[in-house]
């Protein structure tokens, strides 16, 4: 499944964390954002670790696309990876 993560996290130390976890399962595609390439499984421990380090106050997102949407993604300017960073 293809998914966006998003997220506004206020202390560095904890965006920081959530950065780095999301480098093992994806793309960073634009600060505060990241495109993943993962199962349901890999889907769960994410969400999971995440949850493990935010406070409240922050915020994550997650979007799933559809495999039509898939399809429609377009770069404008320059294009960003398309690679996960880090393999898990």
């Amino acid at each position: 499944m293809r998914l966006a993560v998003t997220y506004d996290i206020s202390k560095n130390r904890i965006r920081t964390r959530v950065f780095k976890i999301l480098e093992k399962y994806g793309a960073w595609k634009q600060y505060s954002v990241f495109e993943l390439e993962i199962d349901e499984i890999q889907r769960l421990r994410l969400e999971n670790e995440i949850k493990s380090q935010i406070e409240d106050g922050d915020k994550v997102r997650v979007y799933q696309f559809c495999d039509r949407c898939v399809k429609n993604i377009k770069d404008l300017g320059v294009k960003t990876p398309e690679r996960k960073s880090n393999v898990v």
